[in-house]
């Protein structure tokens, strides 16, 4: 079923005005009728089975079915601290941690950061990244819009990583999995986990102390050494599938409680 977002301002009552480019995309491309049902989420975790009730020129009205909480969102609040890459790679990177549950994509510079960073340009860069991040939401299926926040400094990424309740540095030179494994099982418990991730070239070793300094893990992700896009990604991965069988654990033990 077609996914659109709205702000919480275009809900009054069971009626939901939907305006912007979906109103082009659902009237010119997808030529819905009145009487066609779609989903409308406020980005905040809510959703809404809507049926067309109203085409407009510029606008077009939709009631309100049924009202539910988002299912597809983690318990647990990831966040990517991603070194800068070169390119488009961060592109990438947005675009599939977005669609494997991170919360927010947080792009910082590090010592060994070569992309440039200059303001006008940072500002268009940012809005693109959080158009992609939209895109992705949508297709995927997210509750919420994961927020791509503005470049920031190694200092400022560590300062928003203490607000985090468990960290990890991935380290191409971190050595043995068991650690690793005991994180991601541990993570599943917490409320948000912040993983930092270094650019081309990684992280130096200063920047690996400080981190540490500040409750950071170093940790391995095995031992092939994974470019930029992949480390964080797949540390995303494995995150995701702990933290959602964890919760199939529990409802299984639930259900096995109320049985005895």
């Amino acid at each position: 079923m077609y996914r659109f977002y709205i702000d919480a301002s275009q809900k009054n009552g069971d009626v939901i005005e939907i305006v912007g480019e979906d109103v082009n995309h659902i009237k010119n491309v997808l030529r819905m009728k009145n009487g066609e049902r779609f989903v409308l989420c406020d980005g905040a975790g809510n959703d809404y089975l809507c049926e067309l009730s109203e085409v407009r020129e510029k606008t077009l009205m939709a009631v309100v079915l049924e009202e539910h909480e988002s299912d597809t969102e983690l318990p647990v609040r990831l966040v990517l601290f991603q070194g800068l890459p070169k390119k488009d790679k961060m592109e990438l990177i947005i675009q599939k941690a977005v669609e494997l549950g991170a919360a927010e994509i947080v792009p910082v510079v590090t010592k060994r950061t070569i992309v440039k960073t200059e303001s006008g340009k940072d500002e268009k860069k940012l809005t693109r990244w959080q158009a992609i991040a939209e895109s992705a939401a949508k297709q995927s299926g997210r509750g919420v819009i994961p927020r791509v926040a503005p470049i920031c400094s190694w200092k400022e990424a560590l300062a928003q990583m203490d607000k985090l309740e468990y960290n990890t540095i991935l380290y191409e030179n971190a050595r043995g999995m068991q650690p690793t494994a005991e994180f991601v099982k541990t993570a599943a418990e917490k409320k948000s986990v912040g993983i930092l991730v270094g650019p081309e070239g990684g992280f130096t070793e200063d920047e690996v102390v400080t981190a540490k300094e500040h409750g950071a893990q170093c940790l391995s992700m095995g031992k092939r050494i994974l470019r930029t896009e992949t480390a964080g990604l797949a540390m995303l991965s494995i995150l995701m599938l702990t933290i959602e069988c964890s919760e199939v654990d529990a409802e299984l033990k639930s259900d096995a409680e109320k049985c005895v």
